[in-house]
């Protein structure tokens, strides 16, 4: 198909699959790219929003077929249900099977100095991803979108993508298999990802983009052009210097109010002779205050920083961690507390790697032989070496280590 047909021929989404694909719709939950709410002390009902969505359960029988492809256990991300969602993963492994290639793709918006543990999960299974399937890894730093949605001047959203670049390489990403780029600097040097974005705004009108995401006549004119940037690493040939002009199949992983944008990018690839992206969809990391919302960066009390010292993340966690526990000592006993709601508990789940140690507190927490104190202690003793390893590793990261990670240049991989 051309680029004049996939103009000229637009089936395109409708409105209703549109909306359909951002917010929730219901009373209790709300979810888009810049909004997570929820009344529910559970927080978003993931059941329903799969339904909403249209995407498809990451069920035992996918996650056995991952195992029996890989010859490896899946991540406990995968395994407890925290990537719960996914858009066409089958075609992953058949890719996989078929010795044929395909890459990685996430990203981050920066809006502020410092990550906080929520925006690590995507990371932890991209690079688990990578390093299990040996293949290549883009990482895009929405500068631009921060400067169009925040108070933040273009000159500090683009250091702000340096640091946050930082946290990420601390994870321990190959720099032969991975490229960093901020979109404010990489589209000066790349003209390759400028012709694909204008592509793709081709293939999408002005209604389509209001009902997707919300638009209204009063927002700057630079959030309407801006989900193509955001879609654009999913095409293979912004990227000449990795794939030359070959057109490979792309997974991204991320959290789910971030399927908008690839929804709206599945409907146009094929349109431009593209594959549509896999997409694999987490929950939220919820807010210390409780699942009804999730970490925010905005809000110091809500989140635990990458850069919080060991008493900040044991004040922060006993003084804000929602409760899961009863009202009295005896009452707990009695009845036992409730892990569906209880945030130390989902701080254990994300972090404690040790399948049976976090059975172990689930059953005495919720029969009530552990009390609240007791578990946030152990949410605080789990998560506090993992800061503090993190904080060592992102001293090592130099200017100069992350230049060479977004450096524009061929990548090693099979």
């Amino acid at each position: 198909m051309s680029e004049n047909d996939a103009v000229n021929g637009l089936e395109g989404l409708s409105l209703q699959e549109a909306q359909g694909g951002c917010a929730a719709g219901e009373e209790d939950d709300y979810v888009d790219p810049w909004t997570v709410t929820s009344k529910s002390d559970a927080g978003i009902d993931y059941d329903k929003l799969i339904k909403r969505f249209g995407s498809s359960k990451l069920d035992d029988e996918i996650l056995q077929r991952f195992e029996k492809i890989t010859g490896k256990p899946c991540h406990h991300l995968l395994r407890r249900g925290i990537f719960f969602s996914h858009r066409d993963l089958h075609l992953i492994l058949s890719l996989k099977e078929q010795g044929k290639p395909f890459y990685l793709y996430t990203g981050r918006g920066p809006s502020s100095e410092s990550m906080h543990l929520g925006h690590l999960v995507p990371f932890i299974i991209t690079k688990w991803f990578q390093e299990l399937f040996d293949v290549p890894l883009v990482i895009q730093l929405t500068d631009d979108e921060k400067a169009l949605w925040k108070d933040i001047k273009v000159e500090e959203t683009m250091r702000l993508a340096r640091e946050n670049a930082k946290d990420i390489i601390a994870l321990g990403f190959d720099v032969r298999k991975t490229f960093i780029f901020s979109n404010l600097d990489f589209m000066g040097k790349c003209s390759e990802m400028y012709q694909n974005i204008i592509r793709i705004q081709r293939c999408v009108t002005f209604n389509q983009v209001k009902g997707i995401f919300g638009f209204g006549d009063s927002d700057v004119i630079g959030k309407i052009g801006f989900p193509a940037a955001q879609a654009v690493p999913c095409l293979s040939t912004t990227f000449p210097f990795i794939f030359g002009n070959r057109k490979v199949q792309c997974l991204v992983p991320c959290a789910i109010d971030q399927d908008p944008y690839f929804r709206m990018t599945r409907d146009v690839a094929p349109r431009l002779g593209f594959p549509k992206p896999a997409l694999l969809h987490s929950t939220f990391f919820p807010a210390l205050q409780g699942a009804k919302s999730k970490m925010s960066a905005s809000d110091q009390n809500s989140a635990i920083f990458l850069t919080d010292t060991p008493k900040q993340i044991k004040t922060k966690i006993n003084k804000h961690a929602f409760s899961g526990g009863r009202d009295t000592v005896e009452e707990h006993r009695s009845l036992g507390g409730n892990t569906d709601i209880d945030v130390p508990y989902q701080l254990l789940k994300f972090f404690l790697e040790d399948d049976e140690e976090l059975e172990r507190v689930r059953v005495a927490y919720s029969t009530g032989q552990m009390l609240s104190g007791e578990i946030k202690k152990k949410a605080v003793e789990t998560l506090q070496p993992i800061v503090e390893e993190h904080q060592k590793r992102r001293k090592l990261v130099t200017d100069d280590v992350l230049n060479e990670f977004m450096t524009p240049r061929k990548l090693e991989f099979s």
